[in-house]
């Protein structure tokens, strides 16, 4: 995988497991932030409001850099951290996986609780696609009219990706940049801003 892009999952997708009378139903969610985290975590409570866990784990974030792991009353690490390492195990981000579990009378112990949290959340993230997505920074271009051609030449060298675009009499054009082109695509509107072209460049974070 290159540095411009980052693995998730492309939809919601579930599966169930069994172990001794207990049942596990694994659900994988993309998620972009703490807020979708939330919206399924407490679909899922309402749906199953009867089930004894709702464990989970999430990692999200271009870098994978916000993650959590949740036992929900499981015994510590028995449950959010098999869920999380399975999460890592496949190098993805911006994923939420949650399991469900209903008891089923027998207790199964930490070492088979580790392995049922792991076993059904490799399920859930087997059932479903991992695709790659790139990592951008979007900037917006303010110009005349008159410099249409200048910032078209621009976009079609770099191959950006136009998010936005009003054409008036002050033009502005939104862009998403991979992250490796972001330097060479400063150095180029500043280049073109030398030469006396009248073109603004905005970082929208």
């Amino acid at each position: 995988m290159s540095a411009d892009y980052y693995k998730t999952i492309s939809k919601t997708s579930e599966a169930l497991y069994k172990e001794k009378g207990s049942k596990f139903l694994a659900f994988a969610f993309p998620v972009r932030n703490e807020e979708e985290v939330k919206e399924n975590l407490e679909a899922l409570r309402k749906q199953y409001y009867d089930a004894r866990h709702h464990c989970y784990a999430y990692i999200y974030g271009v870098n994978g850099e916000h993650y959590r792991a949740n036992d929900d009353g499981e015994p510590n690490h028995s449950a959010g951290d098999p869920i999380l390492g399975q999460i890592k195990s496949k190098e993805l981000t911006n994923t939420l996986v949650v399991v469900v579990r209903y008891f089923g009378g027998t207790k199964l112990g930490v070492g088979g609780l580790i392995s049922a949290y792991k076993i059904a959340t490799a399920e859930a993230l087997d059932l479903n696609e991992i695709i790659e997505k790139p990592i951008t920074q979007s900037f917006t271009l303010d110009f005349p009219y008159e410099e249409m051609n200048e910032v078209q030449r621009l976009v079609k060298e770099l191959d950006l990706e136009i998010t936005n675009q009003t054409f008036e009499i002050t033009c502005s054009m939104k862009v998403d940049v991979l992250l490796s082109k972001i330097e060479i695509f400063e150095s180029k509107v500043k280049l073109l801003q030398d030469l006396s072209h009248d073109i603004k460049l905005t970082s929208n974070g």
